[in-house]
């Protein structure tokens, strides 16, 4: 497995690195991430032979996006491929009227959700207003799922499957754009969007990991039928599958409850048993799957970024897989890597 090799990004025509960089952390995601870090993360991204990179207006409320738009600008524009989200319109605010939490010392943009076909047209905008790069060439409708919109959800994807759907297929049509889809991190909100609208590719954070496989009970499925790509992030699920069941260990962003600090534990054994990293194992079985031609990390310094590049890259045996399958740690449906 290399971070620079190409892989089809399911029906759209695109080719993309089976790595792609997440910029979430350039937006100082929880913690804040100096410019200097920013550009060489990006930069030694680029060097590894990396093409593909996410990123949104969510992300430091505008901050990803200037600072990757920046890193890019100089680059040949059909040597990389870039993705955004629509589903939030930033405004210019004062620092003391915004909520900024969780990102530290973001751009000052107020963020108002609006799925409207109005609405994402501008959002995309003003992203390539930031970004300052011709053009965007896959665009997700952004966090229409329970976890965001709560009781809301509802009425909140209805409004994204009639306003932001309307304007994204418009500017598929016409070229603009060459994938659209969704980007949540609920497998289940995929699969009813790919049921009711005709997408290229969804994101889907942290719900297809060494962790949890349901996804293959219907959306990965349904998702090769339809040669519709996915995009995982999340692959750690918040940090317990790069960090191990160690105190404090995070799950879906909370401390990791005991069954999974015990399943966790288990891989663990088998990871030991077969001198294979633990974060290694993570990053490379999300990418078995056909439906799923890359990952995208985010990093917050080099170092990790080297760390990730480095377990991409790292010789697993087949016999680590089947004995995971063996102990009853991985579905025996779960496509491994070859």
């Amino acid at each position: 497995m290399h971070p620079h090799e190409k892989r089809a990004f399911g029906r759209s025509g695109l080719d993309v690195t089976a790595f792609a960089f997440g910029t979430a952390p350039l937006g100082n995601f929880a913690q804040e991430v100096g410019e200097e870090s920013a550009q060489a993360m990006i930069e030694r991204a680029w060097n590894a032979g990396v093409r593909f990179y996410d990123t949104s207006p969510m992300y430091g409320h505008g901050l990803a996006e200037l600072r990757l738009g920046q890193a890019l600008r100089w680059k040949n524009r059909d040597d990389f491929i870039l993705s955004s989200k629509v589903g939030r319109r930033l405004s210019a605010a004062k620092r003391a009227e915004i909520e900024f939490f969780p990102w530290k010392n973001a751009a000052p943009n107020k963020m108002t959700f609006d799925y409207t076909y109005d609405g994402t047209m501008r959002s995309i905008e003003d992203s390539l207003q930031r970004l300052a790069l011709e053009r965007i060439d896959v665009v997700f409708i952004h966090d229409i799922d329970r976890f965001t919109q709560g009781e809301a959800q509802p009425e909140v994807f209805r409004t994204a499957m009639e306003g932001s759907w309307k304007a994204l297929e418009q500017l598929r049509s016409e070229g603009v754009v060459k994938a659209i889809g969704v980007g949540v991190n609920e497998w289940e909100v995929c699969l009813e969007a790919l049921k009711q609208r005709d997408f290229d590719c969804f994101l889907l954070g942290g719900r297809y990991t060494l962790l949890e496989q349901d996804a293959l009970e219907e959306f990965l499925p349904l998702c090769e039928e339809r040669d519709v790509a996915v995009l995982v992030g999340g692959g750690f699920n918040s940090g317990i599958l790069a960090k191990g069941a160690v105190e404090g260990a995070k799950y879906n962003y909370a401390p990791a409850p005991k069954h999974i600090l015990e399943r966790v534990a288990r891989i663990e054994a088998v990871c030991r048993d077969h001198s294979v990293p633990l974060p290694a194992a993570a990053l490379q079985f999300v990418v078995a799957h056909p439906a799923v031609p890359t990952f995208c990390a985010g990093t917050s310094t080099l170092a990790q970024l080297e760390q990730n590049l480095e377990w991409f890259s790292f010789p697993i045996p087949a016999a680590f897989w089947a004995d995971l399958k063996k102990q009853r740690l991985l579905r025996e449906d779960a496509p491994v890597p070859v």
